[in-house]
């Protein structure tokens, strides 16, 4: 069986939208300000880096319980990079994750293997197009 997820949104004028997601949270959106659109609100392409991001996220906590890491912190720093295309289309090309990553008496070999982990199991990793890179810093303590 599959599971479906829903939003709704609603044009509040300009470029600017309101979003209730299934799951509760509701929020502003509007185009990039390099689009004509507002700063300060979440943008189409903030909410898909962001997509990328925490599910990534979610995925390596998991795998660190799954791999008993014992894990300090984790802070993760994503960016996506795009392309115009000839016809003024647009993509993304890649979507890199520079995650900063503390743990107690493990080794980078296990942290490395979660992260893969991760990246395996990731739905949003695995249903975008463009490719998803992680470039860790990982810290024993």
């Amino acid at each position: 069986m599959t599971q479906g997820y829903k939003t709704t949104v609603r044009w509040l004028g300009e470029r600017k939208g309101f979003l209730v997601c299934g799951n509760g949270p509701a929020l502003t959106f509007a185009a990039p300000p390099d689009a004509h659109g507002e700063y300060g609100v979440l943008t189409p392409e903030d909410a898909f880096v962001a997509a990328v991001n925490t599910c990534i996220h979610m995925m390596f906590i998991w795998a660190c319980e799954r791999f008993q890491i014992d894990l300090v912190s984790y802070e993760c720093e994503a960016e996506g990079f795009k392309q115009i295309r000839l016809d003024q289309t647009e993509e993304f090309t890649q979507v890199i994750l520079r995650p900063r990553i503390v743990v107690r008496g493990g080794d980078e070999r296990r942290v490395q293997r979660a992260l893969q982990a991760a990246r395996k199991y990731s739905l949003i990793a695995e249903s975008v197009r463009c490719s998803v890179d992680i470039e860790p810093e990982i810290v024993t303590a």
